[in-house]
């Protein structure tokens, strides 16, 4: 499935498109295996993997959690289409913050597809940003999570969603 929450223009969506809402019935539907119009809260983690999120245990309760439906806990396990809808918008509105990240890296990487000091140096210069060298080595050592003296795509995205 190619669920994205950007228009033809490269703009953020507020809403989604009629052709997403029709994708993620057809996940739905295909995870409503017995056709009654649930899903199980447990088999959530199963049709998020499978739209392409790796959800984590915390991650799954706090997204059932959050969907304050007024029921009793019994009927919390099932998950009806409006549901996971919801839980669908806010996976892609995340999913569209990864992407976003990814595309900043794509700026700030060296010739090497990597950000090493030197770049990362060159590049606060080019954009007039005036940090003492100090501040800059602190910033890039924290970023540098594996301490092999370059940032990776992977860290500069784990670096970016925690601030």
């Amino acid at each position: 499935m190619a669920l994205r929450r950007f228009n033809a223009g490269g703009k953020k969506q507020k809403e989604l498109t009629e052709e997403q809402k029709q994708e993620i019935k057809e996940a739905f539907d295909l995870f409503d295996a017995d056709g009654s119009g649930n899903m199980d809260a447990k088999e959530l983690k199963v049709a998020l993997r499978a739209l392409g999120f790796e959800p984590k245990k915390d991650e799954l309760k706090k997204l059932v959690t959050s969907l304050d439906r007024g029921k009793n806990e019994r009927a919390q396990e099932q998950l009806d289409f409006q549901d996971f809808m919801q839980i669908m918008s806010i996976k892609l509105g995340e999913k569209d913050t990864k992407e976003q990240i990814s595309k900043a890296f794509q700026l700030f990487k060296g010739p090497d597809g990597l950000i090493t000091y030197d770049s990362l140096v060159n590049i606060c210069r080019e954009i007039g940003e005036t940090w003492t060298e100090e501040e800059l080595q602190e910033m890039f050592h924290y970023a540098d999570k594996n301490g092999n003296g370059e940032v990776d795509e992977e860290e500069f995205i784990k670096i970016i969603r925690r601030y």
